[in-house]
């Protein structure tokens, strides 16, 4: 068995590391139990939306190659703008595929309309701006700018967001999304951008987790009141077999 001075260092490290690790275990514990018992469908915002968008078909469309842009064509998407259709050349540039007309950005009422076809029609917009940059935090974080953020009446405070140069209806969020967001940021410890799972903070506390549990199993080892029987029952032992 160890000292006695040796198992009261064991004993205090144990309790310093559980001190200094503990509320990051508990957040851990926390956002572990709000990720099982929600769901991942309703975190997205699907229940806000229409389970299907009716896709229009257009007759009379130009021919991409008569419109008027200096470089090759490397893709093309047909999309729909407000009920018009339009060209999404190369992933840059838009043109209204009846005339031709380059369009340099989708206005508000393009953005209204865009949403109204993906979101149910009970919520009722309170609100609609142009949005040019985001941080690391912001819950459009990563995706493309400008954009118009549209917002609705509801408990949930439900934000729809549409790209201005392309009038892609990106994403919408939502009370609940914002939780997970907030929890997924404290279970990856990446408190810049929430999904980089090879920082540094994460490895530290890992290794201080691991070795917080070691400190218990090794206290309980050298306070366990059987393993000291035991200890000293093989000390006798071995005792009497020496004398003998």
């Amino acid at each position: 068995m160890v000292k006695r001075q040796t198992a009261l260092k064991i004993r205090k490290t144990h309790r310093y590391l559980g001190l200094f690790i503990g509320v990051q275990f508990l957040m851990w514990t926390i956002s572990g139990l709000y990720f099982s018992w929600t769901d991942i469908d309703e975190i997205h915002g699907d229940h806000f939306l229409k389970s299907s968008t009716e896709e229009n078909s257009f007759t009379d469309l130009v021919s991409p190659s008569k419109l008027k842009f200096n470089s090759a064509i490397n893709s093309l998407e047909l999309k729909e703008i407000a009920g018009d259709p339009y060209y999404w050349v190369n992933n840059t540039l838009l043109f209204n595929a009846r005339t031709g007309v380059k369009k340099d950005e989708v206005s508000k009422e393009d953005a209204i309309a865009i949403s109204n076809k993906h979101v149910l029609e009970e919520l009722e917009i309170i609100d609609i701006k142009r949005i040019t940059d985001t941080d690391s935090h912001h819950e459009y974080r990563g995706k493309p700018l400008p954009a118009y953020v549209i917002s609705y009446d509801s408990f949930e405070n439900i934000k729809a967001y549409v790209a201005v140069e392309n009038g892609k209806f990106e994403s919408i969020r939502h009370r609940d999304w914002r939780w997970f967001d907030f929890l997924w940021m404290t279970h990856t410890m990446d408190y810049e951008g929430r999904d980089d799972f090879n920082n540094l903070l994460l490895r530290a506390f890992s290794l201080l987790g691991l070795l917080t549990v070691l400190s218990g199993f090794t206290l309980w080892y050298t306070s366990s009141p059987s393993i000291r029987k035991i200890f000293n029952k093989n000390k006798k032992k071995n005792k009497n077999e020496k004398t003998s």
